[in-house]
């Protein structure tokens, strides 16, 4: 537990929220149909297109580096906000909550209607059933973990920060 104190909030927080979401996506989403690395490569179809289903495990792998690097964005636009907001902070449920509500509504009516994904529709109750929720944790995780600042081990040396 002392190494990830160590580690930048946002990296540990998008990690973590990367990871219970592929967990979560993997079990929820795979079905007898759908292997799991054809979850993934539906990630990756958001910058392929169909012709990432057509990758084998290339894009399949593409697709879950993709997931972890939106869910590092995630959290470092959080952590960045947060530094400049003293309210965010203090508020971590509020400010988290709302956050991940922010989140769900870019995911599902900016990022993946400009994106390249060939089955895009319009988002259902079930589909808001299914994703708000992990969104909403999303934003308690980096609510959570934004809380304190940044620890650095090294004393720090060169221009300081704006």
């Amino acid at each position: 537990m002392a190494q990830v104190r160590r580690m930048h909030p946002a990296l540990w927080s998008g990690l973590l929220a990367g990871l219970l979401d592929a967990c979560y996506a993997s079990t929820v989403f795979t079905s007898a149909t759908v292997a799991p690395m054809q979850v993934w490569q539906s990630v990756a179809s958001g910058l392929l297109g169909r012709s990432a289903f057509q990758g084998g495990w290339t894009t399949g792998a593409l697709g879950l580096f993709l997931h972890f690097l939106i869910a590092l964005a995630m959290a470092a636009a959080y952590w960045l906000a947060s530094r400049r907001s003293a309210w965010m902070r203090a508020h971590p449920w509020r400010s988290g909550l709302l956050y991940g509500a922010c989140l769900y509504l870019a995911m599902t009516f900016v990022v993946l209607p400009l994106s390249a994904v060939p089955f895009a529709h319009p988002p259902t109750l079930k589909s808001l059933a299914l994703n708000l929720p992990v969104h909403l944790l999303f934003g308690l995780i980096f609510a959570f973990a934004s809380r304190r600042p940044a620890t650095n081990p090294a004393p720090f040396r060169g221009t300081p920060p704006i």
